[in-house]
């Protein structure tokens, strides 16, 4: 791990405007009822459909918007695809595993303040 130059730290506190599950208050949503971002660690973003091209499509725009809210490639880890057979659940139950700080908009915060 490199040694960091403790001139070039910066003193100042960045407030960061969280709801109650850690995510960036202004972070765009998922537009679909049955989408919602997941509980840490790793924050599955999850967009759940019957149809599994509708799925798909809804989690591509999510993508941009959040990319575009963050100014950034949002960094997804894994993209998870599993089915629920359960009467009456939507079938497909796909899984963007996305970093943590994206979610919470630290680049963006850290763009705002003039850091890297």
């Amino acid at each position: 791990m490199p040694v960091v130059d403790p001139r070039g730290v910066s003193e100042e506190t960045i407030h960061l405007e969280l709801n109650d599950n850690g995510v960036a208050v202004d972070l765009p949503v998922p537009s679909n009822g049955r989408d919602q971002v997941q509980e840490v660690p790793y924050r599955p973003v999850e967009f759940r459909d019957n149809d599994l091209p509708s799925a798909l499509e809804r989690a591509a725009t999510w993508l941009r918007q959040t990319q575009e809210w963050l100014g950034e490639a949002v960094d997804v880890i894994s993209v998870h695809l599993d089915y629920d057979d359960t009467k009456g659940s939507p079938y497909f139950n796909l899984k963007l595993l996305c970093n943590e700080e994206d979610l919470a908009g630290v680049p963006k915060v850290r763009r705002e303040h003039g850091e890297r």
